[in-house]
């Protein structure tokens, strides 16, 4: 195996559990899921996404319950992965060579872990967006915080929650782009493995963890 030419016959390499993958698609739909509903009730033009949770009032109150179920998803995504994604050396020259990476052309970069560089600020971008996503959808509830909530508070949280939520729409449009990009990527989540050659040539670090070659 050299350390020029991706070995395309070395056999699958696990990446996933069962557990983690299902882990993923939960958080995915719960996000799929707020961001319908969440137009919906954002602007009278995108309404009719009210139609696929069976009309406004069920869409509103459908809407922070599924909220919550990705909130308690993502953090167990968040404590599974977050010691695999801070940030190191070779993920800030990743970043200055961005360019070769997207036309496919990552020889002579160091090799990754079981991460890049891009992977690692979606990661975190999306936790800090959830985390104020969920803060601020809270302040917001009021069949539950109507009471002890200010009308400046709720006009904060309003625009903070609505911000975070187009971000949050943008990083994701982001990661399932670059997902479908990188071919072979998308095998991760679906069969929980990777080819042999697709872990040589994007995550040569973690191949070798993986498979315990010197």
């Amino acid at each position: 195996m050299s350390a020029e030419t991706p070995h395309a016959e070395a056999p699958p390499v696990n990446r996933y559990t069962t557990t983690a993958r299902i882990n993923h698609w939960i958080t995915a739909v719960s996000l799929v899921l707020l961001a319908l509903s969440g137009l919906a009730l954002f602007h009278p033009s995108l309404f009719f996404f009210t139609y696929l949770f069976g009309g406004g009032q069920l869409t509103r109150a459908l809407h922070p319950w599924i909220g919550v179920v990705l909130a308690v998803s993502f953090l167990g995504l968040f404590f599974r992965f977050f010691t695999l994604n801070f940030w190191k050396r070779e993920d800030t020259v990743w970043m200055k060579n961005l360019g070769a990476v997207i036309n496919n052309k990552e020889e002579g970069l160091p090799e990754l872990g079981k991460y890049n560089a891009g992977q690692k600020l979606v990661f975190w971008g999306q936790s800090i967006l959830i985390l104020v996503l969920f803060c601020s959808g809270i302040v917001l509830w009021d069949t539950y915080f109507a009471d002890v909530i200010s009308i400046d508070q709720k006009r904060l949280a309003a625009v903070a929650h609505a911000l975070c939520a187009i971000a949050a729409i943008l990083i994701w449009i982001v990661h399932v782009y670059a997902a479908i990009w990188v071919k072979g990527t998308l095998r991760a989540m679906t069969r929980g493995s990777v080819t042999g050659g697709w872990a040589w040539k994007h995550h040569r670090k973690w191949f070798r963890q993986e498979v315990g070659k010197p």
